[in-house]
């Protein structure tokens, strides 16, 4: 059975882009309607939230995705088409938005929880639950002016998820608070699914998509994309967001001017380093635990025997996280003459998405003469692929056992 059935959707709004600057321009002007530009927010977006799931809607900022939720919640009545909604809906769009900054957080409790729809009684029932969750008892007979950034929001989201809602209505403020509050959240909201609440979520978290979520709908500049189960709506949006980092980033390496050698001794020298991804393409972005192969371009002014190359990653903020060569790889190179390539391909990559800096050096095959070193020269973005990444900056790539089950 569906919660939430959306038919046809298109939304439109008026931009004015010629304002009138009196009441009396605004009377006599006789292009009133030529300064006005119809921006469509959503066009035919037709798709069903089964009861008691977890959906999420994801895309880029400005795809559509809050102006659809607010479409469902009433907020915004559609230009065209439909929304059909079955059940009581709580929304989570501006946390505290009803707050008045005079009153004191137990009055604004009160207040909001009853624009929420709740009663005198079921207010009372719950308030201790709700101070609590937010954790702002020593302040509740405070006003509100007084509190932080983060008391506010949690007490707007305490009171918002308190309301005992059929449908809960999320626009991307799960990640407020710190990480203890951030954690409550999120283990309130399972709870909340456990009592058969269906929850659509605004997020640009693909973990939350592929870890919580039941299904997905991915827009983009108001138009559906895809729907499906939450790890293939994210898989796909994120090979989307990959290949166009992937573009923007080749277009800026070609633009730039090579790195200059910090260490060389003539003989041999670095001339360039390219990154290839599983199929050979060359790229500056890998995909988390996807083959990528690390090309190290070299030229060989004389006959050079035996050189040693190698490779290390640090992290955007300097950590050296690993490195190798090719002499504790057990690999020889040979005599090298003139212009070539050596490679090194990791499969699968182990580095968890973020931004990390490669060095490369070749030394004399006793790794006592350097020929040629470039120190953090080139940065490469490590992306999500349509696996969830653990936390951190490796993947341990461990395998799991369970024993004493048939």
């Amino acid at each position: 059975m569906s919660a939430i059935v959306v038919e046809d959707l298109s939304k439109r709004f008026r931009l004015q882009s010629d304002r009138a600057h009196s009441v009396k321009e605004l009377v006599t002007r006789r292009d009133r309607d030529e300064g006005e530009d119809a921006f469509w927010a959503l066009r035919d977006i037709s798709l069903e939230i089964p009861q008691g799931s977890m959906y999420a809607l994801v895309g880029h900022n400005g795809s559509g995705k809050s102006t659809l939720l607010r479409c469902i919640a009433g907020i915004y009545r559609p230009t065209e088409g439909r929304v059909r909604v079955d059940g009581r809906i709580s929304t989570l769009l501006e946390l505290g938005a009803g707050f008045h900054p005079d009153l004191t957080g137990r009055e604004n409790v009160y207040m909001n929880a009853t624009i929420l729809g709740m009663s005198r009684r079921q207010i009372d029932a719950a308030f201790d639950d709700i101070v609590g969750f937010a954790g702002v008892e020593d302040f509740i007979d405070s006003p509100v002016k007084i509190y932080s950034s983060g008391m506010y929001v949690r007490l707007g989201f305490s009171v918002a998820v308190h309301v005992d809602p059929e449908i809960l209505i999320v626009d991307e403020v799960i990640a407020v608070g710190d990480a203890e509050f951030q954690r409550k959240c999120f283990d309130y909201l399972y709870d909340l699914r456990r009592r058969g609440v269906t929850i659509v979520v605004v997020t640009h978290s693909t973990g939350t998509v592929e870890s919580m979520c039941d299904g997905a709908a991915w827009l983009d500049h108001g138009r559906l994309q895809l729907t499906g189960t939450g790890p293939e709506v994210a898989a796909a949006y994120m090979e989307q967001v990959n290949a166009a980092e992937r573009a923007a980033r080749d277009q800026a390496l070609e633009a730039s001017e090579p790195v200059a050698s910090e260490v060389t001794g003539g003989d041999l020298r670095i001339t360039s380093v390219e990154f290839l991804d599983e199929h050979g393409a060359a790229s500056t972005t890998a995909i988390h635990r996807h083959p990528l192969t690390i090309r190290v371009h070299y030229d060989a002014a004389r006959p050079v025997a035996d050189p040693v190359f190698g490779v290390a990653l640090h992290s955007g903020s300097g950590v050296h996280l690993t490195g190798t060569n090719t002499r504790i790889d057990e690999f020889r190179i040979g005599e090298l003459h003139g212009p070539g390539h050596v490679d090194l391909t990791i499969d699968p990559v182990p580095l968890t998405p973020g931004e990390y800096e490669l060095s490369v050096a070749v030394t004399d095959e006793f790794v006592q003469h350097v020929f040629d070193r470039r120190d953090r020269a080139w940065r490469l973005a490590v992306r999500e692929g349509e696996r969830m990444a653990p936390e951190g900056l490796m993947d341990l790539r461990g395998r799991w056992s369970v024993s004493g089950i048939d």
